[in-house]
């Protein structure tokens, strides 16, 4: 992709990945991947951030003898999840309207 993509559309992806199910990090850091380029050292600081901002929390299962540490939405992740897909909505519309030809109305 050849747009530069900022810091806003990659927590709304890591919401929405985790608005699916909870996850843990390397996975998380493969699904973010279809649609943005992100490193796993890129993403760890997102995630810090995103439980800092009370947006996810964490918890521990065993997988194969060792444990993993799964990311999960916070109701305020949810509701901030929500915010992010409408704000998105009128954005990536005003942007087709643009690239289609059409005018953007205020």
């Amino acid at each position: 992709m050849t747009f530069q993509l900022g810091s806003a559309l990659l927590d709304a992806c890591v919401l929405a990945t985790l608005h699916k199910e909870d996850t843990y990090g390397y996975r998380l850091t493969q699904e973010v991947k279809v649609v943005m380029s992100v490193s796993e050292s890129t993403l760890y600081p997102v995630l810090r951030r995103l439980m800092r901002d009370g947006y996810l929390e964490t918890y521990d299962q065993q997988h194969m003898g060792r444990n993993r540490r799964y990311y999960r939405l916070t109701e305020t992740g949810r509701v901030k999840y929500e915010e992010y897909v409408e704000e998105w909505k009128q954005f990536s519309s005003k942007i087709t309207d643009i690239l289609e030809g059409g005018v953007c109305d205020e």
